[in-house]
């Protein structure tokens, strides 16, 4: 089952997305984008990206775990929260991979 992707302006007036899972978590956050067309090709490039997991980038900083999704030119185009463990860690890269590619656009910036 896939989960979904809420396209927003944040405060400053950059578009953003998150990806959440099916039970509501968000398990990636992307950068912010002068356009929603910017956006929304973001979004398009974690659907194509999370499905090789030689584009998720694990990093560990003082015992907390995170990761980065890269597109081909190694772009970030999306990262994680930080986790208390690799496993957990590992679990959020799964879980994007599981979720991202079939997950519906809401698009909450209007």
């Amino acid at each position: 089952m896939a989960g979904k992707f809420e396209l927003y302006k944040d405060k400053g007036g950059k578009f953003r997305f998150r990806l959440k899972a099916t039970n509501g978590q968000i398990i990636l956050t992307s950068q912010g984008y002068a356009t929603k067309v910017s956006a929304k090709n973001g979004i398009a490039s974690v659907q194509k990206n999370s499905a090789a997991d030689a584009r998720f980038e694990r990093k560990d900083s003082k015992g907390k775990f995170m990761f980065n999704l890269k597109a081909m030119n190694g772009q970030v185009v999306g990262t994680s929260e930080r986790y208390d463990s690799a496993r957990a860690c590992e679990n959020g890269v799964k879980s994007v991979a599981k979720h991202a590619a079939g997950a519906k656009v809401e698009d909450l910036s209007a």
